[in-house]
């Protein structure tokens, strides 16, 4: 039997490229990549994928111009300010992960907030990668469970079972994302879910994120409907 879609992560690339074709600012893209969150995320309620994982920006994209990158964080605490009510209303669970230390307390002050008036939703639930890197997780989930295992917290002479490790994951009750979508028609993970990702399905598109139609995300479903899962079976 088919294993039904349950989580969905994209990687929502394209946004700088989308306005640099139209001869904007680079910030006018990512304005318009947040419209299409929004778009995306009522697609997955009415498909009843129960979690939708984005990656809105990475512990690379710090590299960016200090112009590019006060503009994202203005744009997500917008983001976070006019569609959270929206988030409430609908009873979505907003849940942010990665290192929320780097971001401006600002929007660490939104992020919390939001969490804390969603936490007792179940699903949907709408997950930001923010500051995020898939080593940098594995990283820190080792480093608490040395910190563990230091307080005696964990016993360090025991075997580390895998299912023992995930648990230091940033959010271990997720389950792991069956689809991965790309936009823009990269073929990279680009760092993202390294742990998660083991036996996800990928589906890229060279659609520009701000530009992913209804058309663009019934497709990769359907890509992912017509993938056989053995999850290292037969």
């Amino acid at each position: 039997m088919k294993k039904p879609l349950r989580h969905l992560a994209v990687i929502m690339d394209g946004n700088g490229r989308w306005a640099e074709a139209r001869g904007l600012p680079r910030i006018k893209g990512h304005s318009a990549g947040a419209d299409a969150v929004e778009r995306v995320l009522g697609w997955c309620k009415e498909a009843g994928i129960e979690y939708l994982t984005l990656y809105a920006f990475s512990t690379e994209n710090w590299k960016r111009s200090r112009g590019e990158v006060n503009g994202l964080m203005r744009l997500l605490g917008v983001f976070l300010g006019t569609k959270g009510g929206k988030l409430v209303r609908e009873k979505v669970r907003f849940r942010a992960i990665g290192r929320m230390d780097d971001l401006p307390p600002s929007v660490v002050g939104k992020i919390r907030a939001l969490e804390r008036r969603t936490e007792s939703f179940g699903s949907p639930q709408l997950i930001l990668a923010l500051s995020y890197g898939g080593r940098a997780e594995i990283v820190d989930a080792a480093r608490r469970y040395a910190q563990d295992c230091a307080s005696g917290a964990a016993d360090a002479d025991a075997p580390l079972s895998e299912e023992a490790f995930a648990r230091y994951l940033y959010a271990p009750d997720v389950p792991d994302p069956d689809l991965i979508v790309r936009t823009s028609g990269e073929l990279r993970l680009s760092n993202f879910l390294l742990w998660q990702c083991a036996y996800a399905e990928f589906h890229s598109t060279p659609v520009l994120w701000p530009d992913f139609s209804r058309e663009d995300f019934d497709a990769a479903l359907a890509a992912y409907a017509s993938r056989k899962r053995r999850l290292g079976g037969r």
